[in-house]
């Protein structure tokens, strides 16, 4: 039976922290315990600034700790694309930054000496209908001309039909669960705060300094950087120009064969890479993707990744199943720097599903704007941006589905069941004294009843029964059966709903 955990943070010797305790002053404040926040501290604490990093839970525990574990700067089919849209300045400061990534990482595990299993690989995207090559084809221009380790091949170690694959060179692939304990403890013992079980609630400008006001005291600096997947307090409105989807992975055990190099899909629907399984080979498989509360979240998902891996590998057993979600922009680069309307807070947002190299990159961005350095990425990760036409379409089709799913929500509602028609292991919008709460009929018999209303801005939640939690379909808050707060941007729980006795429906 394989484990509902991910592979990452099952197997690593991740470090535990204390909540911050009452208020601290420091020169920069971090939000996020991540790649992205981790990396960050830990650069601008080697430039010599006092850090404090808070983390909701423990570091990890988002979405470094769920990614498939790739640092590469082959993202599927992106560069034609980003070219097309942004121009090739822009195109190639993108693929600067999630190159230089690679080695910035490589750079960091030998001179930490951290044990992640760093191991250089090719990565490619392929495909097996003939009719792809062109894009294939034109995408390998693209890489070419901005300056990437890009080949065509045939070549490819998989056991499938492969019509043509584009190869990138000298890629990688590690532990980030081990990286990111890497990450922290370097930190640590240069001095730096770290906080876990530290829920940020809110951020306030004034007087020349920031504060980060959370559940265990205040923590005020000079400037604050919020690595949270959504930004807290968000005041340049990122909840309505990225949105949230959701991946599924499995780790498989192999009884033979395996392979060496890391692939995606053209249409993004199967990713894998090796798995070291304490030297024995293993194989990771990532896909299933869908916006997160708006289609159906069912057990399934991992059985056709499971269905998939058998029919391609030989299969010993699954021994880890898990999920992540992540944010993409509207223009499909991420957002990085200062905050819209803010002086002294600095945010990174939307890394597509390829945060390793990114999130590693928006430090390095991060680090600089706080020094006062330049850096060459800055404009085209730029958060103030607004990015063009089409950007500002894609920015209202979204935000119509947005006003469609509060619309749906309060349709849904009407339709509610009583809680008496949920069984174990069952939940969904339910009637408790002519109200519509979200209802949860535990193994044991147990009913856990809590609002339906996403404490960010008010969307009804969709019961996902593969995680037995309440999702937020307008911009991907998730919240625990019992109301706690599993990712934001909302910040605050679910208010909960007592049940003297189960109530009948109207």
């Amino acid at each position: 039976m394989s484990q509902h955990e991910s592979v990452w943070r099952a197997t690593a010797s991740l470090p535990t922290f204390p909540p911050l305790d009452g208020d601290t002053e420091v020169d920069v404040v971090v939000v996020g315990g991540g790649i992205t926040g981790l990396s960050t501290a830990l650069l601008l604490q080697r430039d010599g600034a006092r850090v404090a990093l808070v983390e909701a839970r423990r570091i990890g525990a988002g979405t470094t700790g769920g990614t498939t574990g790739k640092l590469t700067s082959q993202h599927s089919l992106t560069y034609a694309s980003l070219i097309a849209r942004h121009g090739e300045e822009r195109a190639r400061a993108y693929a600067d930054a999630n190159q230089q990534a690679i080695g910035t990482v490589a750079g960091l595990v030998v001179e930490l000496g951290i044990d992640c299993q760093l191991t250089r690989a090719p990565a490619f995207v392929y495909t097996l209908d003939p009719a792809d090559r062109a894009d294939l084809e034109a995408e390998h221009e693209a890489a070419l001309r901005l300056g990437l380790p890009s080949s065509l091949t045939e070549d490819v170690d998989l056991p499938l039909p492969v019509e043509l694959a584009l190869r990138f060179e000298d890629q990688a692939h590690l532990h980030p669960g081990a990286y990111l304990a890497g990450l922290a403890a370097s930190f640590v013992e240069g001095g730096g705060t770290l906080a876990e079980g530290t829920r940020a609630m809110g951020i306030e400008e004034a007087d020349g300094s920031v504060a980060v006001h959370t559940e265990h005291g205040t923590v005020t600096a000079e400037h604050a950087v919020v690595a949270t997947l959504l930004p807290i307090a968000d005041r340049g409105g990122f909840f309505a120009k990225a949105r949230p989807t959701r991946g599924y992975g499995i780790a498989a055990r192999l009884a033979s064969g395996g392979i060496d190099g890391m692939h995606i899909d053209v249409g993004s629907t199967r990713s894998t890479r090796p798995w070291d399984d304490g030297g024995r080979p293993g194989v990771i498989v990532v896909g299933e993707t869908h916006e997160t509360g708006q289609e159906e979240h069912t057990p399934a998902r991992w059985g056709e990744l499971e269905r998939w891996a058998r029919q391609h590998f030989d299969v010993a057993s699954i021994e880890y199943r898990w999920s992540a979600q992540d944010f993409t922009s509207v223009d499909d680069l991420p957002y990085v720097g200062r905050s819209p309307r803010s002086e002294r807070t600095l945010v990174a947002t939307g890394m597509r599903k390829w945060g390793l190299t990114n999130g590693t990159a928006a430090a390095q961005i991060l680090a600089d704007l706080v020094a006062g350095r330049d850096n060459p990425w800055h404009e085209a990760f730029d958060a103030t941006r607004i990015g063009g036409a089409s950007a500002v379409k894609d920015l209202v089709q979204d935000n119509l589905q947005v006003g469609k799913e509060l619309v749906g929500g309060y349709v849904e509602r009407l339709s509610a069941v009583a809680v008496d028609h949920l069984g174990p292991g069952e939940g969904g919008l339910a009637k408790v004294d002519g109200h519509t709460v979200g209802a949860y009929r535990d193994a044991s018999g147990q009913v856990h009843a809590v609002s339906a209303t996403c404490t960010h801005m008010g969307c009804t939640l969709q019961w996902n029964r593969a995680e037995t939690s309440w999702d937020c379909p307008c911009h991907g808050s998730r919240f625990d059966c019992d109301g706690t707060v599993l990712e934001g941007p909302a910040v605050r729980a679910l208010d909960r709903v007592e049940l003297a006795q189960e109530a009948d429906g109207d």
